[in-house]
């Protein structure tokens, strides 16, 4: 298969490749020197010329809070973007997969969020990937993959924060009223593989197996790194930020089992080999 991939730079798109690679598949990585998604010609150019028989979007406007004051920005990339994508896929009648999130939901609750429910966002970046997953629901053949809590070797993430706070403090304090499930890059990019590879096409909710607090996830990291780090939970509300976080991030991965896809291991079990690779 050839398979064009959008932000390759970031944590998710640079692991794709390396698993299509891996899989004998012709990865086409782009980025924004490449391919401005937000340039419709550019768009239409590009991938038209690559001919691919599916295109991974992984490219994102993803900076929660800057996105509150950058709104336009945001959208352009999220929704406008993704829409530059979508009706090019549709015009060569190839495959799409767009990573969304689980801020398209309201964030409330205890209860796992399934791939069809309300969607409902709480901030500025949730209303323009929900307005990027309505551009791809135009398709027919198209996979919608929320994820959440993501990290993978290249770029920023919580857990490669945490290290660095850590080695020059001996006490954080964390959110500890957030629950989700972290997610690694490396394995999520063998179940998106997976997914393309086929045509059980639809929303899915994919992210490593059992839950935590970031709290929890900081506690689990310190002790996981063998460093001497003191973690006190305290409440969101101890913790102001410019745009609104999700109290619930619990997804529902049961659809996974119904298509036939293999669910990525527990979220502890991912965190041990990430920081094997990234020592």
């Amino acid at each position: 298969m050839r398979v064009l991939v959008t932000g390759v730079k970031g944590q998710l798109g640079y692991d794709v490749m390396n698993e299509l690679a891996g899989r004998g598949h012709e990865g086409i990585g782009v980025d924004i020197q490449e391919m401005d998604i937000t340039d419709a010609a550019s768009v239409e150019k590009v991938i038209t010329e690559a001919a691919p028989d599916a295109v991974i979007h992984c490219a994102a406007y993803t900076a929660v809070d800057a996105a509150e004051d950058n709104v336009d920005l945001c959208r352009r990339v999220n929704a406008g973007g993704t829409e530059n994508i979508a009706r090019v896929c549709k015009a060569l009648n190839c495959k799409m997969m767009y990573i969304s999130t689980d801020y398209v939901f309201n964030g409330q609750g205890i209860r796992p969020w399934e791939p069809d429910d309300k969607r409902e966002p709480l901030n500025v970046y949730g209303q323009t990937k929900y307005e990027g997953e309505l551009a791809v629901e135009t398709l027919e053949k198209f996979f919608l993959v929320r994820i959440a809590w993501v990290f993978g070797v290249n770029g920023k993430n919580f857990i490669k924060t945490m290290l660095n706070l850590g080695k020059t403090r001996d006490h954080l304090t964390v959110v500890a009223d957030q629950i989700g499930s972290p997610t690694y890059t490396y394995d999520l990019a063998r179940l998106l593989v997976d997914m393309i590879e086929t045509d059980k096409y639809g929303r899915y909710h994919a992210t490593n197996e059992g839950l935590c607090s970031w709290y929890e996830f900081a506690c689990e990291i310190f002790k996981q790194a063998g460093m001497n780090v003191t973690v006190s939970p305290v409440t969101s509300d101890q913790y102001p930020a410019k745009a609104k976080r999700p109290m619930n991030s619990r997804m529902d991965k049961s659809k996974l089992d119904e298509m036939g896809f293999k669910r990525l291991p527990s979220w502890q079990d991912a965190l041990g080999r990430y920081l094997k690779e990234i020592q």
